[in-house]
């Protein structure tokens, strides 16, 4: 699946699109490993289990996405599920580009085929994600989605340092996207 995708007219002008030969679909079992090394190259994301990666490739496929060059190589991802609480929500876990790939607008193209996707087969409401004070690279994606969907940012902490066992961990603010429709 591509994200050839007609955009909008309200939205066309914002909407990331990917280069030229570049897809974005569905993750492999195959790709959690590289999944792994991305976010952990990416230097701000928290770097869960090689055995999770793996996981969410297999069981969270469909909420999940990969963006791969005109070779086939993953070159980001972005991660969720949808709330089991609250269904109409998707919760970004995480988004990573490799850094050759940085720049190119493919976290964003990433996002929105992820969330057409799930709204193509779930009725889709909102977006959440949590982000880490001073990450301002994810605060900008973030926003950047919410105004090509002509949505409200809402943030509020989620979990405290307190919350986090040693060594610790920076809050963890809960970022709200809504009301979506698509």
């Amino acid at each position: 699946m591509t994200t050839a995708q007609t955009a909008p007219e309200h939205v066309r002008d914002e909407t990331p699109v990917p280069p030229l030969g570049w897809t974005v679909g569905r993750p492999e079992v195959a790709d959690g490993s590289r999944l792994r090394r991305i976010a952990r190259e990416s230097g701000v994301l928290d770097v869960d289990s090689p055995y999770s990666y793996l996981l969410w490739c297999r069981d969270f496929a469909d909420t999940s996405a990969v963006a791969r060059d005109a070779g086939g190589r993953v070159a980001g991802f972005v991660t969720g599920y949808l709330r089991p609480e609250a269904p109409e929500t998707l919760l970004v876990w995480q988004v990573a580009v490799d850094a050759p790939y940085r720049g190119l607008g493919i976290a964003g193209v990433l996002l929105d085929h992820l969330s057409a996707r799930v709204a193509a087969a779930h009725t889709l409401r909102a977006v959440e994600t949590t982000i880490s004070s001073g990450n301002l690279a994810a605060e900008r994606l973030f926003s950047a989605y919410a105004r090509r969907h002509g949505a409200s940012v809402r943030q509020a902490v989620l979990f405290p340092p307190a919350a986090f066992p040693p060594p610790g961990h920076e809050a963890e603010a809960l970022y709200r996207i809504a009301p979506l429709s698509f």
